[in-house]
């Protein structure tokens, strides 16, 4: 590799924090004196961030590695960091002989060092820290967005819940401290960030690792920092969901009036099954201090899995009858598929992939119908949008609510606004899953 002008590229799949953990990847190589460029045919390493929460991901992965192949004769090295090189391991040097680095991400802190091994031709690990007690803090994040970033708070999980391999691939959960957040918190202030999102595996589960805060304590926190107009968090476990959470966002104007409170099924016998550690009505319970929020209107939104191992008839009826009584702005609903060293492995898979079909097309056409009712509720209201982009071919500004609802809106005679900005929008039209408005007159 030529050290002189070191370049990368990297490829990111899955969810929000494999992304932001992209962009703490791409700070660190960029610090180690890598350049980043937009394609793999002018990259010395090739980085391959993955995913292993959907079925057949580790195939997917060997499918890409293989189309690799062929260049490592233009002397191109290759690495492989995420879920997948957790969960497969040394077993992708096997079957991937060109590749040089794999790394899970409890071995993220340690990039440095593996670099400079695959640097002298040598192969680099990063496998065994899934216990770990530390975390992955660096000043060297390279942030893609200049007006919304994201912070982790907390890694890993401990939940092992039946059908996930996250505790298996990303290792137990552990907390930053709440100094280290906020002194983030304000420095992308600083930078001039208006939008932050707290992330973890379970974001509520935060402990502080000084105990100095509480979760809710700290969204409080972050959201009074000088600068920051919008604070969100993702992803909530119903567990550790408690009520001083909701009473945080209903006191204080910059935690965003969005949940996504993942249920996964509406019976508290799969629930029970799935290892979730709480019931649908403790869910429930949850659900009723959103809704009595007395200044906010808390827009909720969840993942469901249908086709769970024993899910019957009944079962799928009580999730139908769960999403009628939240009446949810949005869910993300899936096909149950096994994941390697789940507990779930060891149930029988009964049910046959056409009736999961059948199910999850019946799940998402009575949401689809419930958003259509929600999202109309907002014509003629005044909305806040953060702009976020130009859609030219409609020649509308693309914005987002508090919410998290997109908002396209027209501006007439006025000037665009720049995106980062935050402007008033009449809403005039709604959709299942956006809304359309004008710019508000009062500007």
């Amino acid at each position: 590799m030529n050290t002189q002008n070191k370049t990368f590229f990297i490829e990111t799949f899955g969810c929000q924090m494999n992304f932001h953990d992209s962009e703490k990847v791409v700070g660190t190589l960029i610090s180690q004196g890598y350049r980043q460029v937009q394609s793999v045919d002018e990259a010395d390493l090739i980085f391959y961030n993955t995913c292993s929460i959907r079925d057949k991901a580790e195939q997917k992965v060997f499918h890409r590695l293989a189309d690799y192949k062929k260049l490592q004769e233009q002397g191109k090295k290759f690495a492989v960091i995420g879920c997948v090189a957790q969960q497969e391991g040394e077993n992708i040097f096997e079957r991937a002989p060109h590749v040089s680095l794999v790394a899970g991400s409890a071995s993220y802190r340690n990039l440095p060092e593996m670099l400079v091994q695959i640097e002298s031709g040598s192969r680099a690990t990063g496998l065994d820290d899934r216990q770990t007690d530390e975390t992955f803090e660096t000043e060297f994040t390279a942030r893609t967005n200049p007006h919304r970033g994201y912070i982790t708070i907390i890694e890993g999980c401990d939940k092992f819940c039946a059908y996930c391999v996250v505790p298996y691939t990303r290792g137990k959960e552990r907390s930053r401290t709440s100094d280290s957040v906020l002194a983030e918190a304000r420095k992308m202030a600083d930078a001039g960030y208006t939008d932050i999102q707290l992330l973890g595996q379970n974001v509520n589960s935060y402990r502080d690792a000084a105990g100095k805060k509480s979760f809710a304590e700290l969204l409080t926190a972050v959201g009074e920092i000088p600068g920051i107009r919008r604070v969100r968090f993702t992803t909530s476990h119903p567990r550790d969901f408690t009520r001083d959470i909701v009473d945080a966002i209903d006191t204080v104007p910059t935690l965003c009036d969005h949940v996504h409170l993942p249920v996964q099924s509406g019976s508290s016998r799969v629930l029970a099954s799935m290892y979730r550690e709480y019931t649908r009505e403790q869910y429930l319970e949850r659900i009723g201090w959103m809704k009595s929020t007395r200044s906010r209107t808390i827009s909720l939104t969840t993942d469901i899995i249908v086709g769970f191992p024993g899910e019957t008839e009944a079962d799928f009826e009580h999730t139908l009858s769960l999403i009628d009584t939240v009446h949810y702005d949005g869910i993300f609903s899936f096909k149950y598929s096994a994941r390697p060293n789940t507990p779930a492995l060891k149930y029988i898979d009964s049910i046959s992939e056409e009736e999961k079909s059948r199910r999850l097309a019946i799940l998402n056409e009575r949401q689809r119908e419930i958003q259509r009712a929600n999202y109309a509720k907002h014509i003629g209201h005044i909305m806040e949008v953060m702009v976020e982009g130009y859609n030219e071919a409609r020649g509308q500004v693309i914005g987002r609510t508090s919410q998290n609802k997109t908002l396209n809106f027209t501006c007439g005679t006025s000037p665009l606004p720049k995106p980062g900005s935050y402007v008033n929008v009449l809403v005039t039209k709604s959709y299942p899953n956006s809304l359309v408005g004008e710019l508000a007159s009062n500007q």
